[in-house]
């Protein structure tokens, strides 16, 4: 079978400070974009000769703002890394950037954008420091749809500090109103760290209690399927033909050639490797962390990644590539609970399993046992 792979480009920077996102710079001050080009493209011939395969399927531009890119090095950018086999090439994008980006960025071969509206209320908007207006990211939205790209998608959060469920309904409304053919949702997370957190543990904010936070991803993916956006993965929701041809590669346990600081990436070979998060450091040549998992925590991995799908992943796969496989006696306890779906030849999530994949995850990590099957020689 022929394998596939991907490249992601994690691009760092913010022109501002926001309470989910680790980098920033101050809005009258560019980063040094020719350092960090040259770069990326040390790191591309560097780790290239670690996938002898054919050209890579999908590119991605991610991480902190790859919009914060100037347009005129886009094509610079992508060039080496792309040609006509890759069938899918994304970037995120911030609204503010959109207009005058996008453009840009579907002439240098960007054929998916994904924009991060987050929200269409202007109090939450003000919570979560975007600098872009709630009616703004609208019209912003409404412009991308008819900008040309080949497919796009909304990122929606919900579960923010006092949203009501009318709130919710209210964002809803207005991405369904764009007919998006792609929608990301992420409910809101409260990392260490973070300016909500610390705004959390001093009383500032409060986090919304665990069934209204159920109540609302319930809400959402009953009005996204029902517009005919299915849940292809825990968090993403698609037309059919529309879904992110790059995270299936993710959660297919595909390799993929991470660039940049913070960029993780996962060779044929099984090894990992990650790239420090100081960006002078990494542009200064700073070396990767490597690794190479043991198969116990390979198979892990391959669960995180897989269950999160909707296919799942094949219950063959972890006993034939790394020689364990999930406790017999808690699959069925959690095929009972319908966390996970009654099929013998599949792992994957039941129909109460979805809001609480993480919790299945962990249970089959920590219910791996050693397979009657010979472990692989390698």
């Amino acid at each position: 079978m022929k394998a596939t792979w991907g490249v992601y480009v994690h691009l760092p920077w913010c022109k501002r400070r926001c309470p989910y996102c680790a980098f920033y710079i101050e809005a009258d001050h560019g980063p040094p974009w020719r350092r960090f080009l040259d770069a990326v493209g040390r790191d591309w011939q560097a780790r290239r000769a670690l996938f002898p395969l054919d050209a890579p399927r999908t590119v991605s531009l991610g991480g902190g703002t790859p919009s914060r890119l100037p347009p005129e090095h886009l094509a610079e950018l992508l060039t080496p890394l792309r040609d006509g086999q890759t069938v899918e090439c994304s970037a995120e994008v911030n609204p503010e950037d959109a207009l005058e980006w996008v453009p840009a960025a579907v002439a240098a071969g960007v054929d998916r954008v994904s924009l991060g509206v987050q929200t269409f209320h202007p109090r939450h908007a003000r919570l979560l420091n975007r600098t872009c207006s709630a009616p703004r990211a609208l019209q912003v939205a409404r412009a991308i749809s008819e900008m040309g790209v080949r497919t796009w998608s909304v990122d929606l959060m919900f579960a923010l500090p006092g949203q009501t469920i009318d709130e919710l309904d209210h964002d809803l409304d207005r991405v369904l109103a764009l007919e998006a053919p792609h929608v990301s949702l992420y409910g809101l997370t409260w990392e260490d760290g973070t300016p909500l957190a610390r705004a959390r543990d001093l009383g500032r904010l409060v986090a919304p209690p665990d069934d209204l936070w159920r109540e609302m991803y319930d809400r959402c993916v009953v009005r996204l399927e029902s517009a005919g956006l299915y849940r292809y993965e825990v968090s993403n929701f698609a037309r059919p033909g529309h879904e992110s041809a790059h995270n299936l590669l993710y959660w297919t346990g595909a390799p993929y050639l991470g660039l940049g600081p913070s960029a993780h990436g996962f060779a044929p070979d099984g090894g990992r490797w990650r790239d420090v998060a100081d960006v002078d450091a990494w542009m200064a040549g700073a070396p990767p962390e490597i690794e190479r998992p043991d198969p116990e925590d390979a198979a892990k991995d391959l669960l995180v990644g897989g269950l999160r799908g909707r296919d799942g992943l094949r219950a063959a796969d972890l006993p034939e590539r790394f020689g364990f496989a999930p406790d017999p006696a808690l699959v069925r306890r959690l095929v009972a609970a319908r966390l996970l779906a009654d099929d013998p030849d599949r792992l994957r999530l039941g129909a109460d399993g979805w809001p609480v994949a993480d919790a299945v995850v962990r249970a089959l990590a920590e219910g791996l046992r050693v397979s009657a099957r010979a472990r692989p020689s390698c």
